[in-house]
């Protein structure tokens, strides 16, 4: 894909000198100018920092090491870097003269600060048809956020607004579309009728790798669940839309989030939450994360989160949509999946059962797996336990590649509506409420341990519903 006639001619990013511009969007502007040798993208940044503009370039070359081709080579020739106060009007204007043509202003910045800035975008004298792009989180609660969409709904028209979901970005996510949606073995069971639980896990071994300074105040709840899992749940659970384009694909997933409530509509009876104590992982050794640097014990940060959920809604009603993440958990496991329930009855004479058949769809290596119960060798009566895998292979894009190119090019399909991200902020929030109350213990799990003792297979959310199923 070459740049459109309307697109994007420059990339303006804030919060430049950070560990997202450097690890993820420049690589990822890399990769796709790679492969589009065509497009042509003026790069400026930007930080509060004074630098000089060979400390910019060294940035640059770091991240586009891999990166060929004459799209890369024409913005690295003109790429820029501008110091400037965010909320300073006057320093905003100056890095809108900076630009070419229709810039594309990408706030790689925290939330507080991106609120800032966008309170004085106003007075900064933008070029027409400036497209603003919000990286997660998107405010940090429900008011936050509506107060956000009503400063953004008074500068430019929504269509220039993206709000980013780089999770969205997966070609592992995007791929859930076409299984699901193309195959007449799993479109007419997509239902409570037959299938009895969702569990959609991002479990990883890595600990902070120097993020404190934004993941203590967030936490697995915001970091993962409310700016990631919510949407995966939402593509996982809606309505089959007409078209894959940005009005269809995104109503589907905001009707989801609509009817989405907790489980008994009781954060203690739907939530658990815990943070790692001191252990290893292939070994490496982990401190406690309350002695981690930069890390603020008092704030009870968890680091392992899990939500149940339900959708209220005629096709699923009654299926509980498990959303678990956590940091420094010993297996790694990045997945959905959709659990189906068991045949009512078996046959005399057939035995071995061993369970209902599962679909996983990795979030994180790219395939899926079917497991069944099929007779085995030997004794044909004897079941025994097959799976059925494949391999999606990787995208052509990486996750912050495919979200650069659809803000370079205007396609909002992995944009999130603004009522969409109000919708996951309420949600969220009635759990962090029963927390802050203490109605939710803060519980602990050795580093590398797959999480606290009481979190069993066969254990589910303290005081749960006895129709809530125990998860995996």
């Amino acid at each position: 894909m070459t740049q459109t006639t309307d697109g994007v001619s420059t990339l303006l990013i804030l919060g430049a000198r950070g560990d997202l511009t450097s690890r993820l969007l420049l690589p990822g502007l890399g990769r796709l100018l790679t492969l589009e040798p065509e497009r042509r993208i003026t790069l400026v940044g930007s930080a509060r920092a004074a630098a000089e503009q060979s400390g910019w370039d060294q940035i640059l070359s770091k991240a586009f090491a891999d990166a060929r081709g004459p799209a890369v080579r024409h913005t690295l020739d003109t790429a820029r870097y501008v110091s400037a106060d965010v909320s300073n009007p006057d320093d905003l204007h100056r890095l809108f003269q900076a630009c070419d043509g229709v810039p594309a202003l990408y706030f790689a910045l925290p939330p507080a600060a991106t609120a800032r800035a966008v309170e004085v975008l106003g007075k900064a004298g933008m070029p027409e048809g400036t497209v603003l792009a919000l990286e997660k989180p998107f405010g940090t609660d429900t008011d936050s956020a509506k107060d956000l969409n009503r400063l953004l709904a008074g500068l430019v028209p929504d269509e220039q607004v993206f709000r980013i979901d780089h999770f969205l970005g997966k070609s592992t996510v995007l791929n859930l579309l076409g299984l699901r949606l193309t195959n007449r073995i799993f479109e007419p069971l997509w239902n409570r009728d037959h299938i009895a639980k969702v569990d959609i896990v991002y479990d990883e071994e890595l600990g902070l790798e120097g993020r404190a300074g934004y993941y203590d105040r967030a936490g697995a709840m915001v970091d993962m669940i409310q700016s990631h899992l919510l949407q995966v749940m939402a593509l996982v659970a809606m309505e089959p839309p007409a078209t894959v384009g940005p009005v269809d694909l995104r109503a589907a997933k905001g009707q989801v989030l609509k009817v989405a409530r907790l489980w008994a509509a009781d954060p203690a009876q739907a939530s658990r939450r815990a943070r790692y104590t001191a252990g290893t992982i292939n070994g490496r050794r982990f401190p406690s994360y309350a002695e981690e640097k930069d890390v603020d014990p008092a704030r009870e940060t968890e680091t392992l989160a899990e939500v149940v959920l339900e959708v209220t809604n005629r096709r699923w009603a009654g299926v509980p949509f498990t959303l678990r993440s956590g940091k420094a958990v010993g297996r790694r496991r990045q997945e959905i999946r959709i659990t189906f329930h068991e045949v009512p009855v078996v046959p005399g004479g057939l035995h071995g059962i061993q369970g209902p058949t599962v679909l996983r769809i990795s979030l994180g290596r790219g395939g899926m797996s079917l497991e069944l119960n099929v007779n085995g060798p030997g004794d044909p009566f004897v079941l025994d336990r097959a799976t059925l895998s494949a391999d999606f292979g990787p995208g052509r894009l990486d996750a912050y590649g495919e979200v650069l190119q659809a803000i370079l090019d205007r396609d909002r399909t992995l944009s999130i509506l603004p009522e969409s991200a109000e919708q996951s902020w309420r949600i969220i929030d009635q759990v962090r409420a029963g927390w802050k109350a203490g109605r939710v213990p803060l519980e602990e799990y050795p580093a590398g341990s797959p999480g606290p003792a009481s979190w069993t297979a066969e254990h589910a959310v303290p005081g749960a519903s006895a129709k809530l199923p125990a998860r995996t």
